[in-house]
């Protein structure tokens, strides 16, 4: 087990920008995926949706780091309960992704709740090991690096 230590805004800000990266580039394709699927293959909607995803969510993700760093700093981090954080961030990211698909499609149907659903279980196993990268991270690292650059 890792303890869990209050980390910086700036590194929650960091490792916000780390998972939009890697959770954009997978709407962005789950988007694709669906819409080929489903005969109407459209990039420019998947852009389109990956765009205001990575805008919305990483201030929702920011929120959600924030307040699960009060909940477990300077806790030891178990897998289940960094498997309760990625529960709960599901639940809020997936939701947001149905209202966001419908939006851009124009229609809460089929597709937008199977590009839902299908990012539930892609971004499930994403985050879980996004978190455990981030949790085995040093602390300080971005400081050092920022006040390395000062001198």
């Amino acid at each position: 087990m890792t303890t869990y230590k209050q980390e910086s805004h700036i590194r929650s800000l960091i490792k916000g920008v780390s998972w939009r990266i890697v959770a954009t580039a997978d709407t962005i394709l789950v988007v694709l995926l669906i819409t080929c699927l489903s005969g109407d293959c459209s990039i420019d909607s998947a852009i389109k949706i990956g765009t205001i995803e990575f805008l919305i969510k990483f201030i929702v993700y920011y929120l959600h780091e924030r307040v699960w760093q009060k909940r477990l700093s300077n806790k030891e981090v178990t897998k289940k309960q960094t498997l309760q954080k990625t529960i709960s961030w599901r639940i809020i990211a997936t939701t947001m992704t149905f209202i966001i698909s419908g939006s851009v499609l124009e229609s809460f149907d089929q597709i937008a709740l199977f590009i839902a659903l299908t990012e539930l279980f892609t971004k499930f196993v994403l985050y879980y090991l996004h978190e455990r990268l981030w949790i085995q991270l040093p602390l300080g690292r971005v400081r050092q690096f920022f006040n390395r650059k000062k001198q």
